[in-house]
């Protein structure tokens, strides 16, 4: 089974590669950003929860994001592996990741890590925010803070991985076609 976490801050092409990768690659693409969309567009508890967080730019609790996240690999017994976007976020939920596809007999191949400075990322994410609907993608203090909560919160994981020789930095600038082929490249090499 091929299990990839395709990592980076918000606005690094995360949700975008990993569109292109499912199809390439037969992958099951899991975005945590789209499992909470879903739960709060349907105004569940755990949606509604999700979303107080969100609108503050903060991450989500890992019990929700958990939860939400296994069910939705459960219901794809049959994948020949996911590309996790958006997760994990925390070292704590790294770990719990490892452990819940250890229970699976499978683990993480590799986590490619989106490089883009944080000038960028602010450019592509006010872009965003002119068709996301998505509030926190129209203020640049709550960009800031989201970018600041990844480098002080979730590039540990980068570390984590890099443990077992697992993570790998690809270029994040340029066409999405470019950036494309340098991910195409590094799974082919996992």
């Amino acid at each position: 089974m091929l299990n990839l976490i395709l990592f980076g801050p918000p606005g690094s092409g995360k949700g975008t590669q990993a569109k292109k990768l499912e199809e390439k690659f037969n992958l099951i693409h899991i975005s945590t950003g789209d499992l909470f969309r879903y739960e709060i567009g349907n105004g569940t508890p755990l949606g509604l929860k999700a979303k107080e967080y969100m609108d503050k730019g903060q991450l989500v609790p890992d019990e929700v994001t958990i939860g939400m996240l296994q069910n939705k690999v459960d219901k794809h017994p049959e994948a020949k592996g996911f590309i996790f976007d958006g997760f994990p976020r925390t070292v704590p939920q790294a770990e719990a990741l490892d452990a819940f596809l250890a229970e699976k007999d499978t683990a993480i191949a590799g986590l490619l890590m989106l490089d883009v400075d944080d000038d960028e990322v602010v450019a592509r994410i006010l872009n965003r925010g002119k068709d996301s609907g998505r509030s926190d993608d129209n203020d640049e203090a709550i960009i800031r803070n989201r970018i600041k909560v990844f480098n002080d919160q979730t590039a540990p994981i980068f570390d984590h991985y890099e443990k077992f020789g697992k993570s790998q930095k690809i270029n994040g600038i340029g066409t999405i076609d470019e950036i494309f082929d340098r991910l195409s490249d590094a799974i082919s090499d996992l």
